[in-house]
């Protein structure tokens, strides 16, 4: 049997993330408040974190009309719920997708997160939990890990999910005023 020559290396292809998004929704994405009066704005995102810019535009566009300090707030909290469902997820795996869900209300917006729920192969402890709860100890500077949770418990208005671990929906409100949010004491 003859020997195969080897595969030459595939040179790597940059694209603009834009290039991603069919045309219909770009708007998602252009942090403009142009097209202010929606009541839902929805999008899939794959399992790759170099997409985590695309979250970013989606997150600051649909709190476009916002201030400077909502805005921020809004897109911080989103990341964080996004980059737990690429971590702690079937979503992070290759192939996979999550999907952001904004909800647009009078007093506020609600990002609703669903991802693809928790490897099969976690500790049964883990796949059992019901509900997500913060880390009490999250906000402390030194602290190795729950600081995700702790943040969005700190700053949101409310925040919880579905309690079900198989096909995980986590989602927190952010009034406009920020009511409720540790935001002003934090960072004034």
């Amino acid at each position: 049997m003859p020997k195969l020559a080897p595969v030459p290396q595939m040179g790597q292809v940059t694209i603009a993330l834009n290039e991603l998004v069919p045309y219909s929704l770009r708007h998602y994405f252009n942090r403009r408040p142009d097209r202010p009066h929606y009541r839902v704005r929805r999008y899939d995102f794959g399992s790759s974190p170099a997409l985590m810019p695309l979250v970013r535009a989606f997150l600051d566009t649909c709190a476009a009309q916002q201030n400077a300090d909502y805005r921020h707030l809004f897109t911080l909290l989103g990341s964080e719920l996004a980059g737990n469902a690429l971590k702690h997820s079937l979503s992070g795996l290759p192939g996979r997708s999550y999907s952001l869900l904004c909800e647009r209300h009078r007093n506020g917006l609600r990002l609703i997160c669903r991802d693809g729920g928790v490897p099969a192969d976690r500790p049964r402890n883990v796949r059992d939990r019901l509900h997500l709860k913060a880390d009490p100890g999250g906000l402390d500077p030194e602290a190795d890990a729950g600081r995700g949770l702790a943040m969005i418990d700190a700053l949101a208005t409310d925040w919880g999910d579905n309690g079900f671990p198989s096909h995980r929906e986590v989602w927190f409100f952010l009034a406009y005023d920020l009511e409720d949010s540790r935001w002003p004491l934090l960072y004034p």
